[in-house]
């Protein structure tokens, strides 16, 4: 789990019952998101978050954006720590028009997971 610095303060975050909730589950299912690599967690006030963003809302639930499991498991299999991963995510790239995490929202995930295989290895 991240510290408080990973992120930027306007990078939104959602607790983990919140985040249970939208995706229909119990919150140990989200726990197990978390360990399994398909989300990233951090501590934010001594809450455990999850950025929104790693959530796309459905019409009768919240999935996980397409992508962001792939993504996370190429970046930790080439070394990088969940916090290294948080940073890269939502950091402005000057060679994208926003950040990795906006191109995978917008469902561009295989330039992000690309972008990733190169910085891994």
């Amino acid at each position: 789990m991240s510290e408080v610095s990973v992120l930027a303060d306007d990078v939104v975050t959602l607790p983990v019952a919140e985040v249970a909730s939208l995706l229909n589950q119990p919150v140990s299912r989200v726990h197990q998101l978390v360990r399994d690599g398909q989300l990233l967690s951090l501590r934010r006030g001594g809450e455990v978050v999850v950025p929104a963003a790693f959530l796309v809302t459905g019409e009768e639930r919240a999935e996980v954006v397409k992508g962001l499991p792939g993504t996370i498991t190429v970046l930790r299999d080439g070394g990088y720590s969940d916090e290294d991963i948080l940073r890269w995510l939502f950091a402005e790239d000057d060679s994208l028009p926003g950040t990795p995490m906006t191109f995978l929202v917008e469902g561009r995930h295989r330039e992000i997971k690309r972008r990733a295989q190169a910085m891994a290895f």
